[in-house]
């Protein structure tokens, strides 16, 4: 069986400010079905948004963002609770910092905890702990996050579900005739050091910081695969019925 990190983003898990129920339920609907043939960890973002549905601060400003984050992961756990309890599945919540991830001793802890957590049938639901993450300790975003979860519980890939549906040879939102790119084997030094761009409030990425997750977990020997989170059926077709649609696949060449 395999062990499968699946990332969400923001932009994903909100709309207009609160969470987007529908497109988590979808979520949810993907998650338990994918469950039967693999392990799987979930690595969500959406805490400091939950937070802004309850309470509205600033988000620039660190203090109130760490709040949020403090509000918002329990309602995010529980929506996540009450829709997989549909499926009879039990999830945990793992918050980390990029302190944890930087120790031997605290990595081979959280690696620990989610065995555990896999071996009783439990999804883990990572995020990272914004509530006590400083400017010198935070690691950004999810999408890093998720790469270094992937490594570090020796996950065999990543899932990365975002508002953007592939890697593109050029700006699909500048370029109408960008073409997917649905097989790469490797990514230019140039790719990683583009600007962020971020299409969403709540967001701290864009392609760039996927790219450089996908670059990370390539140096791995590990493969990521991108795909929409809006619509699944690119991640469905690809992951349930071994068919490649839609979607990039990100991994080492074969000789």
């Amino acid at each position: 069986m395999n062990r499968v990190v699946v990332k969400v983003g923001s932009a994903v898990l909100t709309q207009d400010g609160k969470i987007a129920f529908k497109r988590m339920q979808s979520l949810v609907d993907f998650l338990a079905e994918l469950k039967k043939t693999n392990e799987v960890i979930l690595v969500s973002s959406g805490a400091v948004a939950g937070g802004y549905t309850k309470l509205k601060l600033d988000r620039t400003v660190l203090r109130n963002k760490q709040a949020l984050a403090a509000i918002g992961q329990p309602v995010l756990l529980n929506k996540y609770a009450r829709k997989f309890l549909k499926y009879d599945i039990l999830v945990s919540q793992v918050l980390v910092t990029a302190a944890n991830l930087n120790k031997d001793d605290d990595i081979k802890r959280v690696k620990n905890t989610i065995d555990t957590l896999l071996e009783n049938d439990v999804i883990p639901i990572v995020n990272e702990n914004d509530a006590t993450a400083t400017d010198e300790l935070e690691l950004g975003d999810n999408d890093q996050l998720s790469a270094y979860i992937t490594k570090y519980t020796n996950s065999d890939m990543l899932i990365i579900l975002s508002d953007i549906d592939a890697y593109y040879d050029h700006d699909p939102r500048t370029n109408p005739d960008a073409k997917v790119l649905k097989v790469v084997n490797n990514i230019e030094k140039k790719e990683l050091e583009k600007e962020v761009t971020p299409n969403n409030v709540f967001a701290t990425g864009g392609i760039v910081t996927k790219l450089k997750a996908a670059s990370y977990l390539l140096a791995c020997g590990k493969s990521m695969f991108l795909a929409s989170g809006f619509d699944l059926s690119d991640v469905k077709s690809f992951m349930l019925d071994n068919e490649h649609l839609g979607g990039t696949i990100f991994k080492k060449a074969t000789k």
